[in-house]
């Protein structure tokens, strides 16, 4: 940082103290200090008792970036484009646009990441020590911040602040992306208001968390959602009744964690209409399962490389809750718990898009459970297969007709 602009941050500083003013949650008032601190040098540069400032507003943003915001990675939180800014060294900060890594030019200090990162998890209420080396959390503007402290990762410590972009808010949007095609758009939303089970799979940036947002602004505004995440991330503010809730770590005696697991039984004693849990990671699986075979429509998230892997996956983390779960138990649950899996993935350019929509027949055949696509990219082109969502009936209660949300045959995207 300039010198100069270091000083009358400094400044800034103190007034904030002695004004007693919070800098996260009066950005305006610390802006206009900046102002006032910028042109009182201004005035005291004419008379020649210091140097006169070339870009006096510039200098302004960058105060308030260091007193309010997050420093030099202010910038990159504040451009729309950037995805996700992450910190391997000090001095070797990257940022992604549309799925791409570029290096910046930014250098910091390892004392300046140590201090970002206190200003960053300040307001969180949650910590990061020697006994809790690893730590996820919500910045103010929405960004989860993932942070790896120095000793588990080598040399310095590694920090991820991954941005919730959101270019679309409903499937209407994604039809518009790109990211889904019309007809499977409008086949997902009838899906949802039916009340079927759906999980969506992919990798890591593959669109997840934005295509459950979207599936979850089809429920209608007369049920009642819990959602259950272990940071903030879902969006569903325009939903009427809609409680959000999230997990918390130990405290420094070693209690107080509110897991996952906890989470979802919590959820179920809230007379919820519909749960959806952000991602299942872990034993939480075997809980949501539960709630979903007792008949409360849910949808979830999953790391999974395909529709099928999810499966698989989900088949195998509820084996986690205890030695007295067994497969035998576990796949059956899935089979009858879990209506459609859409897959989504991202490519070499940084499109994402939604690859497969299999339906779960609730069949198991030798241990695997069947399921048929409904949908499938072929060509750049999501085209219908063969395949049907098992629980017809819950179409026809809501007064949908399954036949006609999935195409005639004379449509172009119908595959014979």
């Amino acid at each position: 940082m300039d010198p100069v602009q270091a000083t009358l941050a400094d400044e800034v500083r103190e007034q904030v103290r002695r004004r007693r003013i919070d800098p996260q949650v009066e950005a305006d008032a610390v802006r206009q200090l900046a102002i006032d601190v910028v042109a009182e040098h201004d005035k005291r540069s004419l008379t020649g008792a210091v140097r006169s400032l070339d870009e006096p507003d510039r200098i302004v943003g960058g105060i308030v970036a260091d007193v309010a915001g997050f420093g030099p990675l202010q910038a990159f939180l504040d451009d729309p484009t950037v995805e996700e800014v992450w910190i391997n060294e000090p001095d070797r900060v990257f940022v992604a646009r549309d799925g791409k890594h570029e290096l910046t030019s930014v250098i910091l200090t390892a004392a300046q990441v140590r201090e970002l990162v206190e200003r960053m998890l300040s307001s969180s209420g949650r910590r990061l020590d020697v006994s809790q080396p690893f730590v996820d959390a919500m910045l103010p503007g929405g960004h989860r911040l993932h942070v790896v402290l120095e000793g588990i990762s080598r040399g310095f410590s590694a920090v991820n602040i991954r941005k919730f972009v959101a270019r679309a808010h409903s499937l209407d949007d994604l039809v518009t992306l790109g990211t889904i095609d019309a007809t499977a758009a409008r086949f997902l939303r009838a899906s949802v208001v039916a009340g079927l089970n759906v999980v969506v799979s992919g990798g890591t940036q593959a669109g997840k968390t934005t295509l459950l947002n979207c599936l979850a602004a089809a429920i209608p505004g007369s049920q009642r959602l819990l959602t259950v995440e272990e940071v903030f991330e879902l969006q569903c503010g325009r939903h009427p009744d809609w409680v959000a809730l999230q997990s918390r770590q130990a405290g420094l005696e070693g209690t107080g964690e509110v897991d996952l697991r906890m989470l979802v039984k919590e959820a179920l004693r809230m007379r919820p209409s519909r749960i959806v849990v952000g991602e299942v990671r872990s034993a939480e699986c075997l809980d949501m399962l539960l709630a979903l075979n007792a008949g409360l429509p849910g949808m979830a998230s999953v790391h999974a490389s395909s529709a099928r892997q999810a499966l698989t996956k989900l088949c195998t983390l509820p084996l986690l809750a205890g030695a007295n779960i067994t497969s035998d138990f576990v796949v059956p649950t899935v089979a009858t718990s879990v209506d459609l899996v859409v897959h989504t993935s991202i490519d070499h350019a940084g499109r994402r898009a939604v690859q497969e929509v299999a339906a779960v027949t609730g069949r198991v055949e030798n241990g695997l459970i069947e399921t048929e696509t409904v949908f499938k990219r072929e060509g750049g082109t999501l085209r219908r297969g063969h395949g049907r969502p098992a629980r017809r009936d819950a179409f026809e209660r809501v007064g949908i007709d399954l036949d006609d949300v999935l195409v005639p045959e004379e449509d172009p995207g119908w595959a014979p």
